[in-house]
């Protein structure tokens, strides 16, 4: 059962306006991220089912970050169909997140009153996304549709609400781009976690570039 409440979530993404994106085999690994990374500032967290046994990681790190990371709320991505939703909602899932937009995911997670963020790559996608009662939608590949994208479908449907997935860097001027075009917050995956640091074990720099990012966004909302 999800630990936070669908407002809860959505409210912990637009405080701090990023929710990293990772993947990986080993448990420990993806324990000493989501630390790193609450360190840092995070309070969202998607971990995504990209791997064989990614609901026996995902399982454990829900439960570490009960007890390590009280405040921070781990929701599942890359979820395509309904019964691999309705697993990770058992599992602790906070909030769901996938490529496409499934209805039928929408469906599932509005029963548990869990948020669903579907990826949506046309206007009409998102307004059929809220249609079936999702408030956040996930722009993705980002960098193929561009900051562009986000302005054009901000203006006829300024209640939207969306998060931006894909090309995403933490640097001034790419965030920066993205939050004065509209987004609700950004998901950020392999430019946070670079192959070798994590290799490294570098967590401190993880946590480093949390708080950079974190720090780009709140001066970007400001202006």
């Amino acid at each position: 059962m999800a630990r936070f409440s669908k407002i809860e979530v959505l409210n912990a993404m637009a405080s701090t306006g990023m929710v990293p994106v990772f993947y990986n085999k080993d448990v420990e690994i993806a324990k000493s991220v989501v630390k790193a990374c609450y360190e840092g500032g995070v309070r969202a967290f998607e971990f995504t089912n990209r791997g064989d046994f990614a609901q026996d990681v995902f399982a454990e790190l829900v439960k570490f970050a009960a007890k390590e990371c009280p405040e921070m709320a781990i929701g599942i991505g890359s979820i395509v169909d309904p019964a691999t939703a309705a697993m990770y909602l058992q599992l602790g899932a906070n909030f769901v997140v996938g490529p496409l937009f499934n209805p039928e995911i929408a469906k599932i997670c509005n029963r548990r009153l869990v948020a669903y963020t579907p990826g949506c790559g046309s206007v009409s996608e998102v307004g059929f996304a809220q249609e079936v009662g999702c408030d956040l939608c996930k722009v993705f590949p980002g960098d193929v549709y561009g900051t562009n994208f986000v302005k054009g479908l901000m203006a006829p449907m300024p209640w939207s609400k969306l998060m931006v997935t894909g090309g995403v860097e933490p640097s001034k001027e790419n965030l920066t781009a993205w939050i004065k075009a509209g987004v609700f917050c950004v998901g950020m995956g392999s430019k946070l976690f670079p192959k070798d640091k994590v290799a490294a074990e570098d967590w401190a720099y993880v946590t480093a570039k949390c708080e950079e990012a974190l720090g780009y966004i709140a001066e970007a909302r400001k202006k």
